[in-house]
């Protein structure tokens, strides 16, 4: 199984998010207090465009998730770490989740994530239940970046 990514409005204003590969599978909570759907798509877009580190943060009120992407080449190591405060460093979470994966292989899967987000709920229907506009622009910045770099890839 590739990567695969599921985005789930579990309550107004939180989100359950579910990342699992061939080996293993984690579930990550996030609050609306932060951008996160916005974070993570425009780090994954930063990453398709040549960035070497990207980080988000999803915050579950006092827990944090945080995601830590390092590209080398068209390979992405994707770790999760558990924070019990949002604050802390590094060091102090535990990582939960982590796998390689090609740069097309995850930004494949974060596109798909939010397509799937748009028709489950509809925009107006996200919106009621997160809070927040749903992220249009940068999904589509994300996506646009990721057509091009497969462009490039096949000259």
């Amino acid at each position: 199984m590739q990567l695969q990514l599921h985005w789930t409005l579990s309550g107004r204003g939180w989100a359950d998010c579910t990342i699992s590969d061939h080996r293993a599978e984690a579930e990550v909570t996030a609050s609306y207090i932060s951008t996160a759907p916005e974070d993570l798509l425009t780090a994954v877009a930063s990453l398709v465009t040549g960035e070497a580190e990207a980080r988000t943060q999803f915050e579950a009120e006092p827990t944090a998730f945080r995601w830590i992407f390092y590209r080398e080449g068209t390979d992405v190591w994707i770790r999760v770490l558990e924070l019990a405060d949002v604050s802390k460093h590094d060091n102090a979470g535990t990582e939960i989740w982590s796998s390689q994966q090609s740069i097309d292989t995850v930004a494949r899967a974060v596109v798909r994530c939010f397509d799937e987000v748009a028709r489950r709920y509809g925009e107006s229907g996200y919106r009621g239940k997160w809070g927040e506009h749903f992220p249009r622009s940068e999904l589509e910045a994300l996506r646009e970046a990721w057509h091009r770099s497969r462009l490039l890839e096949n000259k």
